[in-house]
């Protein structure tokens, strides 16, 4: 039996024991067929999808992923979906050492619904920016929005570019390792889901802060500039969403011994005061630079 888990499925509640010492982290998504993934989509990159973005969410908090719950809502009982959406849930949870412990079923419009908990020593939360901090993103931006059109089949992808785009969108890799680096280092976080400068906001409204981010710095995936051309590719970076890479803050006086950790991040900006209420300007080149649009809106 895994980690905590004094009881697991098959009765009406799981029991679990959470680590001592360590603080809880919870979170949960749902997915919805033709709205965050094609209906006709392989059930084993769906699954692998959802339970992905999910700890994505403990990775943004610092959390250890520990147990998941699911349920499944389908319009039918399709014995082969089922087997290849369970071989692909099993094989994310076996990866990323986390334990199914219950969940539920029922019929109607297909979606995914999972929870995740973690635990955590020293989480981090977005209410932790100062002025003065360095703001960083990891990895590279823009490919996961850049990829949806080849995964609804409206763009065609030369070369290799169909299957990187289909790992972009469905398997998005959780920052959990990059998170437990910086967790003594940095002053708040959040992951990627919604688009950079979007959920850049969320930190700055949550700590009451100001950012200034330099667009030239933001790393830009090389797919995105495949399928979306230079100023498409920067467009995607900034508001696009789903990559679920995270973005930071860090104190001045943790800089250097950040650059010594080695890690696959960039400096793209600076937290200033709030003039007023809190925003985030972008800019390219010195020059003021405003994206088509503001990120992902959910409504």
């Amino acid at each position: 039996m895994s980690e905590g888990v004094v009881l697991g499925i098959g009765d009406d509640c799981a029991l679990l024991q959470p680590p001592e010492g360590e603080l809880l982290a919870t979170s949960v998504d749902t997915l919805v067929a033709d709205r965050h993934f094609p209906a006709s989509a392989d059930p084993a990159a769906v699954a692998a999808r959802a339970l992905r973005v999910n700890l994505s969410d403990l990775a943004a908090m610092n959390a250890r992923p520990l147990w998941f719950t699911l349920a499944l809502t389908l319009p039918e009982s399709d014995a082969d979906w089922l087997r290849d959406f369970s071989r692909g849930l099993l094989e994310t949870a076996e990866l990323f050492g986390v334990s199914l412990v219950g969940g539920d079923t029922t019929r109607g419009p297909l979606s995914v619904t999972i929870q995740v908990t973690g635990s955590s020593k020293l989480p981090l939360r977005r209410d932790g920016a100062r002025p003065g901090d360095g703001i960083f993103v990891s990895g590279e931006l823009g490919a996961a929005s850049a990829a949806l059109p080849v995964i609804l089949g409206q763009q065609a992808a030369a070369g290799r570019g169909e299957e990187e785009a289909r790992r972009a969108y469905y398997f998005p890799e959780p920052q959990l390792a990059l998170a437990a680096a910086i967790g003594e280092l940095a002053g708040s976080a959040v992951d990627i889901s919604d688009g950079l400068l979007a959920d850049l906001g969320h930190i700055c409204n949550a700590s009451r802060v100001s950012a200034d981010v330099h667009m030239e710095s933001v790393p830009v995936s090389p797919l995105a500039r495949q399928l979306a051309g230079e100023n498409g590719a920067l467009e995607l970076a900034a508001t696009g969403g789903d990559d679920y890479q995270l973005c930071f803050t860090v104190p001045e006086q943790h800089g250097s011994a950040l650059e010594k950790l080695g890690l696959d991040i960039a400096r793209i900006g600076t937290v200033v005061p709030a003039e007023g209420n809190p925003e985030v300007r972008s800019w390219l080149d010195g020059k003021p630079w405003s994206p088509a649009r503001s990120g992902y809106q959910h409504f």
